[in-house]
């Protein structure tokens, strides 16, 4: 009986060991949470879209897109009332970027950004009468941000607008 009982333990440690190991492997997979993937018709996988990351630029561009409507003031530096350079001012200091006064001045300050490779987040410099007086912040897609004129609110624009595309002199970004 003593030798049965040994042979018992044994099969059972054994067995408690391997119970063991498989709930060990078990639990490492799900070390690493994995996104569902939807088997399609075929066989395949499909993998669920990736939101983007977030980014200085994205967030200068979020934010400028919750001013939309917001009205226009000359001089206006938010945070109800914004004229153009003073919209992007705003949008920077909340983010800790310094960001000059003007548009000229922002223009001077900002690093060149060619045209090819706007990202959401970068400035928008326009030359209108001769001198950069006007600027816009980039939301991607072709769209821009700004803040018009008097009269006219914080509003969505296209890249290929009537007014502003030949009056486009350049990008830079204060990031």
């Amino acid at each position: 009986m003593l030798g049965n009982g040994v042979a018992m333990n044994r099969c059972l440690a054994s067995t408690l060991g391997l119970a063991l190991a498989v709930a060990t492997l078990t639990l490492q997979g799900c070390a690493v949470p994995q996104p569902y993937v939807a088997p399609t018709p075929t066989g395949s996988t499909v993998r669920p879209p990736v939101a983007p990351a977030t980014t200085v630029g994205n967030e200068v561009a979020i934010r400028a897109i919750s001013l939309l409507g917001a009205p226009y003031e000359w001089g206006g530096n938010g945070p109800t009332t914004f004229d153009c350079s003073g919209l992007v001012r705003f949008i920077h200091d909340q983010l800790g970027i310094f960001a000059p006064r003007t548009a000229a001045e922002q223009y001077s300050a900002a690093t060149p950004v060619p045209l090819n490779d706007l990202e959401p987040g970068d400035l928008l410099f326009f030359r209108i009468k001769g001198r950069i007086s006007h600027v816009a912040i980039y939301t991607g897609e072709g769209r821009f941000v700004h803040a018009p004129q008097t009269g006219r609110p914080v509003e969505l624009r296209m890249l290929d607008d009537d007014f502003y595309r030949p009056r486009l002199a350049g990008a830079g970004r204060l990031f």
